[in-house]
C-alpha cells in the first residue's frame, strides 16, 4: 500500500508544478517545469531571450529552434511572461 501511495505522489508531482516565468528563469528551471523541454531546448530558450529580449507572448516561444507549436500548446498553462504580483 505504501508503494502505491508513493507512486501516486510521484506521478502527481508534475500536476502540482508551479508555472515558470520564461523571461527570467534559467535553463535548468525551464527544463524541469515544462513538458517536452529538456536542458538543450531550455538553453535555446534562454539564448533566444538573451538575443531578442523578453518574450512578448507565449506563442513567440515557437520561434525558438526545436520548439514547435504543439510543445507551446502543451505547456501554455505552465508558462508565465512576468511574475505574479505579490500580495
Amino acid at each position: 500500500m505504501n508503494k502505491i501511495l508513493m507512486l501516486l505522489a510521484l506521478l502527481s508531482f508534475n500536476a502540482l508544478a508551479t508555472p515558470v516565468n520564461i523571461n527570467n528563469a534559467d535553463a535548468q528551471t525551464i527544463s524541469e517545469a515544462l513538458k517536452g523541454i529538456g536542458l538543450k531546448k531550455a538553453e535555446a530558450i534562454v539564448q533566444y531571450r538573451t538575443k531578442n529580449g523578453d518574450f512578448k507572448s507565449v506563442e513567440e516561444l515557437a520561434n525558438v529552434s526545436g520548439i514547435g507549436e504543439k510543445t507551446v500548446e502543451n505547456n501554455k498553462d505552465d508558462i508565465l511572461l512576468s511574475d505574479p504580483a505579490k500580495k
